[in-house]
C-alpha cells in the first residue's frame, strides 16, 4: 500500500472514530445499533488469522536453513517478553500504591457472569496450550494453538527431503493472498471503527469517564509511562527508529483501541512490520506468540486492578504479599488469551488465591471497555516493538526496505 493511500486509510479511520464519538453521545440508542457493523469488520479480520500465521509461521521456519537460528531466535523473544511484562507488573504496582484509587470504593456484590471462564490452574493453561484440532482451534481465534501446530508442521516439513518445495510454494502465494485480504478488509476499517466507538458510547454514556475516573486516570498516566519510560529507551538501545516505528504501528494502535481487540489488529500488524523492514519469517513468529506472551497492557492492568480491590475492601496487603500477587498474575497470565474477558478471568482467579472479595471484578466490568482500549493498544504496540527488537537482535533488520506490492 502506498504511503498516499496509507495516511489516507488512517485519515478516515480517524474520522470514522470521531463520528462514531458523536453518534454515540448524542443518539445512544441509534450508537447501540451499530453493533452489527462493528461485529462484521471484526469477524472479517478474525477469518484471517489463522490461515495468514500458519502460512508464514511455515514458510518461516521450514523455508529457513538454519533451524537452530529459530531455536535461538525464539529464545531471545521470550527473555524480552518476561523482563518487559515483570517491568509492566511492577510498574503497574508503583502507580496504584501512589494514587490509591480503591480507597473509598464501597464493594457491594454484583453481576460477574459476563466472565465467561473460571480461572485456570497452571495445568489448565498448559494443556490448553497444546490444539486437539487445528481446525477446532481456527474457528476459535485460540492464536497460540494455531501457532503450536503451525510450528511442528513446519519442524515436520522441514525433515521432508525433495518435495517440501511444493508445500512451502502454497504457503507463500497463501500467505500473498491473505496480505491482498487484509488490504481489501481494511477499506471497510473506518466504518467498523466508527461502529464501535458508537456502541461504546452508547451503551455506557459519557458518564462512564467519570466513573472509577481515578483508576481509569491511573491506568492511563501508567500506560503513557510505560511507553516514555520502556518503549522508548528500548527503540534507543536497539537503534529502533522512532519516528518510523510509531508511523508504521499507528493504523494497527487505532484498530487495537477502537475494537479492544489484538485479533483485530494482527493482520495489519503484521504487514505494518514487514513494511518497516522486519523480515516476514520473524514477525510471523514474534507477532502471534506475543500475543500471549508479551502482554504489556494486559500485565500494567492486572496489578493494577489486584490491588484497587484490595484497597476498595479495606485489606492492607504488604509489599511482601503484592509481590508474591504480582508474580502470580506473571504466570498465570500466560497463554490465556484466546479465553472470553482473559484478564478479568485472571484478576478473578488471583482475587479468590488472596481471599480478596470477588465483587470488586464486578465493578471492574463497568469500565473493563474503556480501559481495554488502551490495555489492547500498549498489547499492540509492544508485540510490533518486540519483532523489531529480535530483528535488530539477530542482525536481520531492513533498514531501507523495499515498498510492500499494493494492493
Amino acid at each position: 500500500m502506498s504511503a498516499k493511500k496509507k495516511n489516507r486509510l488512517t485519515l478516515y479511520i480517524f474520522i470514522g472514530m470521531g463520528l462514531g464519538l458523536l453518534i454515540g453521545a448524542l443518539f445512544p440508542q441509534a450508537g447501540t445499533q451499530l453493533r452489527p457493523l462493528s461485529l462484521i469488520f471484526i469477524r472479517l479480520i478474525k477469518t484471517i488469522i489463522a490461515p495468514l500465521i500458519f502460512a508464514t509461521i511455515v514458510v518461516g521456519i521450514a523455508g529457513h536453513s538454519d533451524l537452530k537460528a529459530v531455536g535461538r531466535m525464539g529464545g531471545k523473544a521470550l527473555i524480552y517478553f518476561e523482563i518487559v511484562t515483570t517491568i509492566a507488573l511492577f510498574l503497574g504496582l508503583a502507580f496504584v500504591n501512589i494514587t490509591k484509587p480503591g480507597v473509598g470504593v464501597v464493594l457491594h456484590g454484583g453481576d460477574i457472569s459476563a466472565i465467561a471462564a473460571k480461572p485456570q490452574k497452571f495445568a489448565d493453561v498448559l494443556i490448553h496450550i497444546f490444539p486437539q484440532s487445528f481446525f477446532q482451534a481456527a474457528a476459535e481465534g485460540d492464536v497460540l494453538q494455531v501457532v503450536v501446530f503451525s510450528i511442528i508442521f513446519a519442524l515436520a516439513l522441514s525433515m521432508v527431503h525433495g518435495k517440501k518445495k511444493a508445500i512451502l510454494d502454497v504457503c507463500e502465494s497463501l500467505a500473498e493472498t491473505m496480505f491482498k485480504f487484509t488490504s481489501i478488509i481494511m477499506r471497510f476499517a473506518p466504518i467498523g471503527v466508527g461502529a464501535a466507538i458508537a456502541v461504546a458510547v452508547g451503551s455506557k454514556g459519557l458518564s462512564v469517564l467519570v466513573n472509577l475516573g481515578l483508576l481509569i486516570l491511573t491506568f492511563y498516566a501508567c500506560a503513557v509511562s510505560f511507553v516514555l519510560l520502556v518503549f522508548i529507551p528500548v527503540m534507543l538501545i536497539f537503534k529502533v527508529p522512532v519516528r518510523k516505528f510509531f508511523s508504521a504501528v499507528k493504523e494497527p494502535a487505532l484498530i487495537a483501541f477502537s475494537t479492544t481487540s489484538s485479533e483485530a489488529a494482527l493482520p495489519k500488524a503484521m504487514q505494518a512490520m514487514e513494511g518497516m523492514g522486519v523480515p516476514r519469517e520473524i514477525v510471523a513468529f514474534i507477532l502471534p506468540t506475543g500475543y500471549s506472551f508479551n502482554l504489556d497492557g494486559t500485565s500494567l492492568y492486572l496489578s493494577m486492578a489486584s490491588v484497587f480491590v484490595a484497597q476498595a475492601a479495606g485489606v492492607h496487603m504488604t509489599f511482601g504479599q503484592q509481590l508474591v500477587m504480582v508474580f502470580t498474575l506473571m504466570l498465570t497470565s500466560k497463554g490465556v488469551a484466546g479465553v472470553p474477558r482473559a484478564c478479568l478471568v485472571i484478576l478473578a482467579g488471583t482475587l479468590a488465591s488472596f481471599n480478596l472479595p470477588i465483587e470488586g471484578v464486578a465493578i471492574l466490568l463497568g469500565i473493563d471497555e474503556l480501559v481495554d482500549m488502551v490495555r489492547t493498544t500498549i498489547n499492540v504496540i509492544g508485540n510490533c516493538l518486540a519483532s523489531v527488537v529480535v530483528a535488530r537482535w539477530e542482525g536481520k533488520f531492513i533498514d531501507d526496505p523495499p515498498p510492500l506490492p499494493e494492493a
